[in-house]
């Protein structure tokens, strides 16, 4: 049991997930009745912003919810429920942003281009050096971004 718990908190770590709720962030999430049971069981390893950026349908959400519980994510059926509804209503599909390359943060591109904190690093560092993107096929010329992953989601990024 010891050593499940330490592997959690080290994939928790490495992935950096520190969910601090400060009151601007709690602003941005809409109110409802399962805002509290949502911050209270998430918080525990996400960074609002992360969460905040994420935008899918109800078994988007699911998906999400299922590989949480891969990590450690502890809570009963009716409150991952809830968690679901709430996400599915205030977070849907329907409002996905494109990400732009030349303004997007870490952690948006962490989350939006699904990769890891040295990547998006990596790729703000190379922008921060270059002035900025000239076009989407550049960002490929970025030490550790993947080729494939950019054409993937070429349709979902902006200048």
């Amino acid at each position: 049991m010891i050593n499940l718990t330490l592997r959690v908190v080290r994939r928790c770590v490495y992935f950096g997930f520190v969910f601090f709720v400060t009151g601007a962030h709690a602003q941005q999430m809409a109110d409802g009745p399962d805002k509290d049971l949502f911050v209270k069981t998430c918080s525990k390893c996400h960074e609002i912003e992360r969460v905040l950026s994420k935008r899918q349908d109800k078994s988007g959400w699911q998906e999400t919810v299922t590989k949480m519980q891969g990590y450690g994510l502890v809570a009963d059926d009716a409150d991952l429920k809830r968690i679901i509804d709430y996400l599915a209503a205030n977070l849907p599909a329907e409002t996905i942003l494109k990400l732009n390359i030349n303004t997007a943060t870490r952690i948006d591109f962490e989350s939006l281009l699904s990769v890891k904190r040295p990547v998006a690093t990596a790729i703000i560092e190379y922008r921060d050096k270059n002035g900025g993107f000239k076009s989407i096929d550049e960002l490929k010329k970025v030490p550790g971004v993947d080729a494939d992953l950019v054409d993937a989601k070429k349709n979902s990024l902006t200048l």
